[in-house]
């Protein structure tokens, strides 16, 4: 795939979206491009799970087996690297990889996901996707009644306490510094037996990825075998450098046919919403592998 030949779609982004988006244009003879570094999110959670004939794969072997069938269409291929710029010339886009190399296309589908700012505790980065999780419907059933914790402030601490409340009684909620709860929000969580812990945590045991021990500032520890977070998910770079919209959450704005602000450039995944599930992505990278190539019709490709 030289610079001089234009393609169909380049694909930013290799996991469930991009790889799901690729299928949909491969099967309607698109020529087509994926760059992906192949560092996904979630590589090291040990199972998906909300999949339907997929509960409880590893999210790697789904990939794998996703890129398998995907690049079984001659008109498909898979480059590792990293997008860093993107522009926009006459009716194409050219992108440029960390390595230097150049690629043209009609369309850009960004599926480059989310960058999870980790908070600098010690261990947490060890347990994140494997007992430190972001999603009760991907994992919750697994840590059902079981010790559990909520690592999050403010409305999004209540709502979440709220909501996990649902999987186990056994729960804490650490606000890891002053709490910001309002006063009905700190009763209503009393009514429900949750204690709020507003010491700062400093460092989580663990086994393996797997929960032991919080440890928190005032010497206190609380055995847990689960901890909920949401940390903070900015977007790749590549995403803003091409000036689409965000919402007030920071995710790409689309319309319903997954195109963003920027006429050309579609997105899919967990760029787009809060919603983080492999069963979401597939289905988003599906519809946006159909309306690019519906676009490219109409538009006489």
């Amino acid at each position: 795939m030289e610079h001089e030949h234009t393609l169909d779609v380049i694909i930013i982004g290799g996991c469930y979206a991009g790889l799901s988006a690729a299928m949909a244009l491969g099967r309607a003879l698109r020529q087509v491009l994926i760059i992906d570094s192949g560092k996904p999110c979630n590589r090291q959670t040990p199972h998906s799970h909300n999949f339907l004939t997929q509960d409880g794969a590893t999210p790697a072997a789904i990939a794998a087996l996703g890129r398998e069938q995907v690049l079984a269409y001659p008109t498909v291929q898979l480059k590792q690297g990293i997008v860093v710029n993107a522009v926009q010339q006459q009716n194409a886009f050219t992108v440029t990889t960390a390595t230097g190399e150049q690629f043209t296309a009609a369309k850009l589908l960004l599926a480059t996901g989310v960058q999870d700012i980790l908070p600098p505790i010690p261990g947490f980065a060890e347990c994140w996707g494997i007992s430190i999780l972001h999603c009760p419907y991907c994992h919750g059933y697994e840590v059902k009644h079981l010790p559990t914790g909520v690592l999050l402030n403010g409305d999004m601490a209540f709502e979440f306490g709220r909501m996990i409340h649902h999987w186990t009684k056994q729960l804490t909620l650490f606000t890891n510094g002053p709490s910001t709860l309002n006063d009905e929000q700190k009763a209503q969580l009393k009514a429900w037996n949750i204690p709020v812990e507003e010491q700062p945590i400093t460092n989580i045991i663990h086994e393996k990825g797997y929960l032991q021990t919080i440890q928190l500032q005032d010497g206190s520890a609380h055995p847990l075998t689960a901890l909920y977070t949401r940390p903070a998910t900015p977007q790749q770079d590549i995403v803003q450098s091409l000036g689409c919209a965000l919402n007030e959450s920071g995710y790409v704005v689309i319309d319903d046919f997954q195109q963003t602000t920027v006429p050309g450039v579609y997105a899919a995944g967990d760029n787009t919403t809060m919603f983080r599930a492999v069963s979401v992505a597939v289905a988003a990278g599906t519809k946006a592998g159909a309306m690019m190539n519906k676009t490219l019709i109409e538009e006489g490709r």
